[in-house]
């Protein structure tokens, strides 16, 4: 079984390289991780899924379980009101920001309508400001994380409708 301290250090490595994807096999468990530019995912599973964690356990890399890719759809069950949204993640660990200076109004908030190319957020890692843009069509329905508020690889920022 993967840790998740483990896990956290794959995706930095992973993160700095050159490399678009990685998967790991060990004992019955599978780790695979996609960098941002395609459709972003971080799944860890195993042959018995969460038999051993019971319903409550944590998502993979500490992803809440609505950040998880759309099994459902594929596999036919049913699905939660959220899973008609589109969730923006964080493509990269940093700090958050929903404003391009601390005098100046979110990039977006409910309500707003945005286009692929519309900025969202910025993200600043290692003291670089990383413009994230929407990448899809549609209205914000919900801001996730606050300003200034670190974030993870994959955690979810905003909820889009299509």
């Amino acid at each position: 079984m993967f840790k998740l301290n483990e896990i956290q250090e794959l995706i930095k490595l992973v993160d700095q390289s050159s490399l678009q994807e990685l998967e790991i096999q060990n004992e019955g468990f599978k780790l695979f991780l996609r960098k941002p530019g395609r459709t972003e995912s971080v799944i860890v599973s195993s042959a018995p899924p969460q038999a051993a964690y019971g319903a409550a356990a944590i998502a993979p890399a500490g992803l809440p379980a609505e950040a998880q890719p759309e099994r459902g759809q594929a596999a036919g069950t049913a699905e939660p009101a959220s899973a008609a949204l589109h969730t923006i993640v964080s493509p990269m660990v940093g700090t958050f920001y929903g404003t391009p200076s601390p005098e100046a109004p979110a990039f977006v908030g409910p309500g707003s309508k945005v286009s692929e190319k519309t900025v969202v957020c910025i993200i600043e890692a290692m003291k670089l400001m990383n413009e994230i843009e929407a990448e899809v069509k549609g209205e914000i329905v919900e801001v996730l994380v606050d300003n200034g508020q670190l974030v993870e690889y994959g955690q979810p920022l905003f909820l889009l409708k299509k």
